[in-house]
């Protein structure tokens, strides 16, 4: 447990896949590296060592390109990651890149899969070396969700801000809640006042949620095999087709109904609101649902596997679960497209995540899937819970549902990428969340035998007693139980 003050900016990021804590974490890390060292003039050589599951997944997970990218400057969350590639692979091939104040270096990215070091499985240094003979070493770890920790920070707190209702545990939120007379929701939007206006708070909020649902209508309208070497064919693009088609025919422009977009009658392909409305015309079955909310989550993480534009919530792998349960409440949901509908689902959403992250952890690498897949759908169970009128006690009854049924998830990534089984898995936490909240809104928590709190307890003491193989180095489970050699990716 720590007291750290964490906000919601903290626990949604816009960045690109396919993982926080191996691609989002490493390129701030060498961005902020870099900021440091570029006060001294005179840097002729930077070598980024990476360490333990960043070396075992680095290559599958794109951390080289990564370190690489926040060198020269890229932005994550705006940069153009066609171009982005091009000039990693130039830098990489050439042994050296053009720092963003137009310095030539010379570059070395090495991978060290047999040294773990002992702090975090995820370690990444940095060397640098000056024209005067000068050298300097930081050594920093990606905890999960593209926070970074500095070896040298000597454990300083990240904010020394006040808050008017400080939370570490679940039984915190549930007692400010209790004494405010608030929802989840309200006592968060309180806390981030300490940080920023409440129209700030809002705005940002309202942009997290224009980049999850262009990442959904965008993955539902791709269709293709993913990158990497598995050959793993995109679905959310085939499930919408399947679904809304184009009635069969070809319009004006001669486009057809099997090149994945929905199209409006004059042949142009449906925006996003136009999409939404197309889906919920149709109605709100079980099955017609369904169908939905796994395409909505399939179109994040495909995108994410292939160095989309994502926001981590709260970790890259998992990062459709909270889009797609959200989508779902848009979509089929009474009013589901208000703007306070959505902050009050995110800002929930939010702080479960936070809880998650100060009570246990949310790095595969250091707890298992559970971690990802079990905190985003717990949050994604929160968020739904507290739109659809449920109790601040029913709230975390869902989130503590979500994640006891994700206990003991490990993290196997085949080949070392984010495609298997991690794409599946984020439409597997959407449907429980949904089913979490269901069971929750129809429950009394004072019936309930297990809380929020002690479920964090126990993921945390499970991803202690995990074996190190199932922690996201692709050393076992299905990585080494499929007909393929990691020679192939």
């Amino acid at each position: 447990m720590t007291d750290e003050r964490l906000s919601i900016v903290d626990i949604f990021k816009i960045g690109v896949g396919p993982s926080s804590s191996h691609t989002l974490g490493p390129w701030r890390a060498a961005q902020q590296c870099l900021a440091g060292w570029q006060a001294t003039p005179g840097l002729r050589r930077i070598e980024a060592h990476l360490f333990g599951s960043l070396a075992k997944t680095g290559r599958g997970h794109g951390t080289d390109v990564a370190v690489v990218a926040g060198l020269f400057g890229a932005d994550p969350e705006t940069c153009d990651m066609t171009e982005v590639h091009g000039r990693v692979t130039r830098a990489l091939t050439e042994g050296a890149l053009t720092l963003p104040g137009g310095e030539p270096v010379t570059l070395l990215v090495a991978f060290h899969p047999q040294e773990v070091l002992t702090q975090h499985p995820n370690g990444l240094r940095f060397v640098g070396e000056w024209a005067d003979g000068a050298r300097r070493e930081r050594t920093c770890f990606s905890v999960g969700g593209g926070f970074v920790v500095w070896e040298d920070d000597r454990g300083e707190s990240r904010s020394s801000v006040t808050l008017p209702y400080p939370v570490d545990t679940a039984g915190d939120l549930l007692r400010w809640c209790g004494e405010t007379g608030s929802a989840v929701s309200s006592v968060v939007l309180a806390n981030e006042a300490a940080w920023r206006p409440e129209a700030e708070t809002r705005a940002f909020i309202a942009r997290i949620w224009d980049v999850m649902r262009a990442c959904i209508h965008r993955g539902c309208h791709t269709p293709g095999l993913l990158p990497g070497g598995l050959n793993v064919r995109r679905r959310a693009a085939d499930i919408n087709t399947r679904l809304l088609g184009r009635a069969g025919t070809a319009g004006p422009t001669g486009v057809a109904a099997t090149s994945g977009f929905t199209f409006s009658p004059t042949g142009t392909p449906l925006d996003v609101d136009a999409w939404f409305a197309a889906i919920r015309a149709h109605g709100d079955d079980f099955g017609w649902t369904l169908d939905w909310v796994t395409a909505f989550a399939l179109a994040v993480n495909e995108e994410n596997a292939c160095f989309g534009r994502v926001v981590t919530a709260p970790t890259n792998g998992a990062a459709g679960v909270v889009p797609a349960v959200l989508a779902y409440d848009v979509v089929f949901g009474p009013d589901g497209s208000s703007p306070d509908r959505i902050a009050r689902f995110l800002l929930a959403a939010s702080e479960v995540g936070c809880l998650f992250k100060k009570g246990a952890t949310i790095s595969a690498a250091m707890g298992g899937c559970q971690a990802e897949i079990g905190v985003s759908s717990a949050m994604a169970a929160a968020g739904l819970t507290e739109v659809r009128g449920g109790s601040r006690s029913q709230v975390l009854m869902a989130a503590e549902i979500a994640m006891e049924h994700h206990l003991g998830l490990t993290c196997d990534p085949v080949g070392g990428l984010v495609q298997i089984p991690c794409i599946e898995r984020n439409t597997m936490g959407a449907i429980k969340a949904i089913t979490a909240s269901q069971l929750a809104l129809a429950s009394d928590p004072a019936n309930a035998r297990v809380s929020l709190d002690a479920v964090i307890h126990a993921m945390w003491t499970t991803a202690l007693d995990m074996s190190a193989k199932y922690k996201e180095t692709a050393d076992g489970g299905l990585a080494l139980h499929i007909p393929l050699s990691l020679s192939e990716c």
